[in-house]
C-alpha cells in the first residue's frame, strides 16, 4: 500500500537523497510497499538429483534447476519476488508516480515453511511532459539515481538472477572431506558453487534484456549452501547451492552529458597590481 501523511506525502529518502531527486527533476509522492507470503513445505524434490564431478580426463555438467526436480522451487522463488515488486508498482501507479527509487527486497522466514517477501521504496514523479510508459523500479539511492540521469542513463527495472544447483556426495568428494585428507581443494564443491553463480549471472543478463537494459548495476549477491540427507541412496548427502543476484537494469538515452549539481563558480582576482 502507498503511504500518505494527511494531505502530503512521506518517503524513505534521506535529506541528501531528497535533494538529489528534486535536483534531477523528480518529486517524491509517497512510500510504496508490496508483500506476499509463500509456503515452501514442498519443493518438488522426491528423489536424489544425481551426482556430478570432475572425472579423469573429462568434466560432467551439474543438474540445473530448470531441467531437474528443483524447477518448481525455482519458479516459486521468482514468482514470490516479482509478485511483491508488482504490488509495489501498483501502489506507485495509484499515487501518480513514474517510478520507484531505493527499492529494498526483503526475505523473512515466518516459520519453517512460510516465507514473507516484501518490496519497499519511494515513488517519484517527473516534473516534465516526457514520462515512461510504465513505472520503473530501481534499488539505486536518490544520489545515484540523479547521477545516472545527469550522465544519460535511465533505470528500466529491478532485475533478478536466481539459480539452484545440487550435487550428491560421491566417493570423490567423500575422500577429500575426511580428517586424514589434509589441505586440498574439494573439486565437486567448487564446481557446485561456481556453476550456481554463473547460472545466476546468466539469468540476470536475460532479465535485463527483457527490460530493455544495456547493463546492470548489481546490488545484492548472495550464496547459500545447504545439506540434506539423500532420499534415494540411503547414504551420503545432497548439497544444494542457491545463488541470488539483484540489481537495476540501465539503458542509455539521448541526453547531453552534464555534471550533477550546480555548475562551477567563476572566480575573479581582485588584487590590484602596481
Amino acid at each position: 500500500m502507498g503511504f500518505r501523511v494527511g494531505g502530503g506525502w512521506d518517503s524513505a529518502l534521506s535529506a541528501g537523497e531528497f535533494a538529489a531527486v528534486r535536483e534531477a527533476g523528480f518529486d517524491p509522492v509517497g512510500q510504496v510497499l508490496g508483500t506476499t507470503v509463500f509456503s515452501f513445505g514442498y519443493t518438488g524434490v522426491w528423489g536424489c538429483p544425481g551426482a556430478w564431478s570432475v572425472e579423469e580426463g573429462k568434466r560432467t555438467r551439474p543438474v540445473t534447476a530448470w531441467d531437474s526436480s528443483f524447477s518448481h522451487l525455482m519458479r516459486s522463488l521468482y514468482t514470490a519476488r516479482r509478485l511483491a515488486l508488482s504490488r509495489a508498482v501498483a501502489d506507485c501507479r495509484a499515487l501518480g508516480g513514474d517510478g520507484i527509487v531505493g527499492v529494498e527486497l526483503r526475505v523473512d522466514e515466518l516459520d519453517s515453511e512460510k516465507v514473507e517477501f516484501t518490496a519497499r521504496g519511494t515513488a517519484v514523479r517527473a516534473r516534465s511532459r516526457v514520462r515512461p510508459r510504465a513505472p520503473f523500479t530501481s534499488h539505486l539511492t536518490g544520489q545515484d539515481f540523479a547521477k545516472l540521469l545527469h550522465r544519460g542513463w535511465v533505470p528500466t527495472g529491478l532485475v533478478l538472477g536466481i539459480a539452484v544447483e545440487t550435487r550428491h556426495d560421491d566417493w570423490r568428494t567423500n575422500r577429500r572431506t575426511t580428517w586424514t585428507a589434509g589441505n586440498q581443494e574439494i573439486d565437486g564443491y567448487t564446481q557446485l558453487v561456481g556453476h550456481a553463480r554463473r547460472t545466476a549471472h546468466e539469468e540476470l543478463a536475460r532479465d535485463a534484456a527483457r527490460h530493455g537494459g544495456d547493463g546492470v548495476v548489481v546490488d545484492e549477491m548472495r550464496l547459500v549452501v545447504r545439506e540434506h540427507e539423500c532420499p534415494s541412496f540411503g547414504y551420503g548427502r545432497d548439497l544444494v547451492a542457491e545463488a541470488v543476484l539483484v540489481g537495476t537494469s540501465l539503458a542509455r538515452f539521448g541526453r547531453t552529458e552534464r555534471p550533477a549539481g550546480p555548475g562551477p563558480l567563476t572566480i575573479m582576482r581582485l588584487e590590484r597590481e602596481y
